[in-house]
């Protein structure tokens, strides 16, 4: 009787307004607002007025959540039960077992952990394998032992729930499948190369406590605390001195690994020895020079460094003076773990090792890799396809959804309110209960049909952001026109082809700049449907004669397309027609990717493999791929990747310099 009392609330809402502002949506988005505020009283004087709204279990938990701390346990309660099956029911029940794992209530948190179904809070899955530990002991010990090593490395900060589970395990001397100080330890390293002080600090507590004061001298001067006298071989003395190398690493590569050389490698152990070699190969390699090989040379296991040094050992191989080191790559990737020697980008370039090194029985496990990854869902994968003497054409769609599953994504309550929360400015709110709705059903998630049902209800809505992304999880049905949408079509190709620039690669762009969200904004002030920065948008205005333009203009659609577009030609034309170092100026500045083009020429796969950030070296590689599938859509032909890719290096001596204006 909830669900249909919540589904005709829904109708009725969206029959009468439409998705437009209806009588109770200012008193949504004024709660909303005393949420972010903290203002309870506001809250709870304003949570009547709103029962009955479609939103009403957004309003009811903003009201709860903001108590939280003092709420009864009869009140939590009361609100799973009103609000059951919902987004809010699941997300005030994470809250809620944060807030039993802080207290460390084990009973009432144990109790209510089963009823938990997002199960995508790291601290609450940590602390609920601690308290398996605490009850009665795990079925298999070395399984959760492994589960909670996995989840504090790859924890951000110190939260409790991870480190409490860490610790209590370390703590455990006796108990099976347990962990160990060296667990701490390599936490600590982790930490200190991220730059997590809490963390590190956390993870050294553990186990040392007495080093802590020893930690804040490495941490404010490494230099200092390696000049001094080696006294004792002892493990905590050889870990700070680890702590302090990595340290040193980040700011002075050369100076750590002079130091790892003449002075401290001989009172580490081996295992020691290679993670600090690791940590200056990685940092080597990321800047200009090939020295990167000749540290990770120094590494006597491959199996001792992390997945992220060996990735960095990959791509410095790929970029030496002296071509590929195909050995390099294919003793790195072999050394990785499982899950990362899955990674696409890995077996690709595992596949080219294998085919480099030549002989009958490489060529078969390379063509066999290849096939493994082959197809147009992303950048190596359409790699991949390419080496099979493929090119990229668009899939066939799958069959029309019928109007029995059109309906059933209609009368989905959590994809409903999502949709109509996104309608009235609350789009964070509505993608978070959209990706539940789309993520979770008592049997464990939608199948690939109501995936694309609710795809198309949200292509339908031209909420496009959930369109792609909710289309982009089915595995074997590909829809492409629900992954590569091309909303305003005749704006963007209109403008494109006025000043000489390739549809395909904006569409490739806007797609993954903004998802096609008129009035995104990004954290650092970028606007509109191709993100164009306030300062870049003043400076390209004036280059392309746009007379009387202002900020406020920026999401207006057909003045960002001119701005976005206009500067995207500039950037293209400066780095002679590159996409690829187009699309990491776009992303990074363009400064960085001149200096990023110096040294040793690539192939431009090679080169987007190496760009230093993560977010642009992601970006570059979906932005060409994106390009590659919208080409073939537009054109209606097969077309290459690679050829979209070429090679990179310095400017050829007869260039002329590049423009030192551009923003």
């Amino acid at each position: 009787m909830k669900l249909l009392r919540i589904l005709t609330l829904i109708a009725a809402a969206l029959s009468s307004a439409a998705y437009g502002q209806s009588k109770g949506d200012d008193l949504v988005l004024e709660m909303q607002q005393a949420f972010a505020q903290a203002n309870r009283q506001k809250l709870t004087q304003l949570l009547p007025r709103v029962r009955g709204h479609v939103l009403e279990p957004w309003a009811a938990y903003w009201e709860l959540r903001a108590r939280l701390d003092t709420a009864s346990t009869q009140e939590v309660q009361e609100f799973f039960s009103r609000y059951s099956g919902s987004y809010q029911e699941d997300r005030l029940r994470n809250d809620w077992l944060l807030l039993l794992g802080q207290r460390r209530d084990w009973t009432n948190f144990a109790a209510e952990h089963p009823r938990y179904r997002m199960n995508d809070d790291r601290e609450v899955r940590c602390y609920a394998l601690l308290v398996e530990h605490l009850r009665q002991g795990p079925a298999e010990p070395a399984a959760l032992a492994n589960e909670v090593r996995r989840l504090w490395f790859a924890q951000r900060d110190a939260d409790d729930g991870c480190t409490q589970a860490a610790s209590r395990l370390i703590g455990d001397t006796q108990g099976p499948g347990r962990m160990t100080a060296i667990d701490a330890w390599r936490k600590a390293r982790l930490a200190m190369e991220a730059n997590r002080p809490r963390a590190l600090a956390a993870a050294v507590g553990m186990v040392a406590p007495q080093a802590l004061a020893q930690l804040a001298e490495i941490n404010k001067s490494p230099t200092r605390f390696l000049a001094g006298r080696v006294t004792a071989v002892l493990q905590t003395r050889r870990e700070m001195t680890v702590l302090a190398l990595i340290k040193l690493a980040i700011s002075d590569v050369d100076g750590a690994a002079q130091l790892l050389e003449d002075k401290w490698g001989p009172q580490l152990s081996s295992e020691e020895r290679d993670w600090v070699w690791g940590v200056i190969g990685k940092q080597a390699a990321q800047r200009p020079g090939n020295e990167a090989l000749t540290y990770y040379a120094k590494v006597t296991r491959d199996q001792d460094l992390t997945d992220d040094m060996l990735a960095w050992k990959v791509r410095a191989a790929l970029r030496t003076a002296r071509g590929p080191q195909w050995a390099a790559v294919l003793q790195a990737v072999n050394a990785m773990s499982d899950e990362a020697r899955g990674n696409p980008a890995w077996v690709y370039w595992k596949a080219r090792a294998m085919l480099a090194q030549g002989g009958d029985t490489r060529r078969s496990e390379a063509q066999r890799l290849f096939e493994s990854i082959a197809s147009v869902r992303g950048f190596y994968e359409q790699l991949a396809l390419e080496e099979l003497g493929q090119k990229i054409s668009v899939p066939q769609r799958p069959a029309p959804l019928t109007a029995e599953e059109m309906q059933a994504a209609r009368a989905n309550p959590n994809l409903t309110r999502a949709l109509y929360a996104i309608a009235i400015g609350l789009r964070p709110e509505g993608v978070r209960e959209w990706n539940y709705g789309t993520n979770l059903a008592q049997a464990g998630g939608m199948a690939e049909r109501e995936l694309l049902a609710a795809a198309q209800w949200a292509c339908e809505r031209e909420v496009w952001d959930r369109c792609i992304n909710t289309s982009e999880r089915t595995k074997s049905q590909f829809d492409v026109e629900q992954r590569f949408p091309m909303p305003f079509r005749e704006s963007v190709v209109r403008r494109s082809r006025e000043i000489n620039l390739d549809p395909a690669y904006v569409y490739g762009l806007i797609r993954q700049e903004s998802r096609f969200i008129m009035n995104a904004r990004s954290h650092v002030g970028a606007s509109g449907l191709m993100q164009v920065m306030p300062a870049t948008a003043r400076w390209t205005a004036r280059k392309i004669g746009l007379n009387g333009f202002s900020i406020d203009q920026l999401n207006d659609r057909d003045t960002n397309i001119a701005i976005g577009t206009g500067y995207l030609k500039l950037v293209l034309d400066d780095f002679e027609g590159s996409m690829a170092l187009a699309a990491a100026a776009y992303n990074a500045g363009p400064g960085r990717p001149r200096n990023w083009r110096n040294g040793t020429a690539v192939e431009a796969a090679a080169w987007a493999e190496n760009v230093p950030f993560n977010e642009t070296r992601d970006y570059v590689k979906k932005v060409l791929s994106n390009t590659t599938m919208y080409a073939a859509i537009l054109t209606g032909e097969p077309q290459s990747l690679k050829a979209r890719l070429g090679t990179i290096g310095p400017r050829e001596a007869n260039r002329p310099e590049p423009s030192r204006e551009l923003p």
